[in-house]
């Protein structure tokens, strides 16, 4: 029983991870209708900026201190993502209102190509990283209930409450204020919400902005674990699943769908990957969300589309 709280405690701990990434997935498209697939690039090239500046500021300022210059790196990092949200949406989604969504598509493919490119420019191409002070050593918990106690990596509970603080956040944001609806009434219908005075820049300006703090959160956790190098952009392929079991436009369903992948991985790696010669854990979720594209392609808890002729 004792094996089976610490698999599941570390599917959870993964699966709010995923959650993390699917958000900035599920953001975009509830603004601009399209799947955003430059994603990984803005992970990545939070992560850059998050790593660089935090080995820089000690150099330029002479604070030692590892809390002052995290927090302003962390800060500096946020308004270089601020000015990428406002420069993507002036230069690229100001021109292409009202556009095909295979138009957008396009265009965020060469968003995510143009910012892996300055990424490298701008803050190198080595392997960096990220010591934002999370305890890598495990704790034994319930070591009263079970004989040993479960064992729980300090860094994934760590990292797992900042992504679920978020992503509590980000749902009172969409749900309680006037801009989450506004959103929502953009992601629905461009054309009726500017016919009714929503700016539709300005709401595209946000979104992205809102996008960028969770791609650099996601990448200062994932840098964190993994460091910052490249191959970081392809952390969004695992969220791919993640978005489609959830509901490409319901941020309940990133939340949820993560949880039941991140479960999933765990569970099946464990007790189905002996008898498989095991490597489920990499092909568990994309197989899980082909299901679903089958038989409920909205996903969970997406809207069902329903076309009328």
């Amino acid at each position: 029983m004792a094996f089976f709280l610490e698999t599941l405690l570390g599917g959870l701990m993964a699966g709010m991870l995923y959650s993390l990434v699917a958000l900035g997935f599920v953001l975009i498209f509830k603004a601009s209708g399209v799947f955003n697939f430059a994603q990984g690039a803005m992970v990545l090239f939070a992560a850059l900026a998050m790593a660089r500046f935090s080995e820089w500021i000690p150099q330029w300022t002479g604070i030692n201190s590892l809390l002052f210059a995290n927090i302003i790196a962390f800060a500096m990092a946020g308004v270089v993502m601020f000015m990428v949200a406002w420069l993507i949406e002036r230069l690229v989604l100001r021109h292409l209102v009202n556009q095909e969504g295979a138009t957008l598509l396009m265009a965020t493919l060469g968003i995510a190509y143009f910012m892996e490119g300055l990424g490298q420019t701008l803050f190198g191409g080595s392997i960096y990283k990220i010591d934002i002070g999370m305890p890598k050593d495990p704790i034994f918990a319930l070591d009263s209930v079970f004989p040993g106690g479960i064992l729980i990596n300090k860094e994934d509970l760590y990292a797992a409450l900042i992504a679920a603080v978020l992503v509590a956040l980000l749902s009172v944001f969409f749900q309680k204020t006037a801009t989450g609806r506004a959103l929502r009434a953009v992601a629905d219908d461009h054309q009726a919400a500017q016919s009714i005075g929503i700016p539709l820049n300005r709401i595209w300006v946000i979104v992205w902005c809102v996008a960028g703090v969770v791609a650099l959160v996601a990448g200062m956790i994932w840098g964190s674990k993994l460091g910052v190098q490249f191959s970081l952009a392809t952390i969004a392929l695992r969220a791919l699943p993640v978005v489609i079991l959830g509901g490409l436009t319901s941020v309940p369903g990133a939340i949820i769908g993560g949880l039941i992948i991140g479960v999933g991985e765990k569970l099946s790696e464990v007790y189905l990957g002996p008898f498989v010669g095991g490597g489920i854990e990499i092909w568990f979720a994309y197989v899980l969300a082909l299901g679903f594209l089958l038989y409920r392609p909205q996903g969970l808890f997406g809207e069902k589309i329903i076309d009328r002729v």
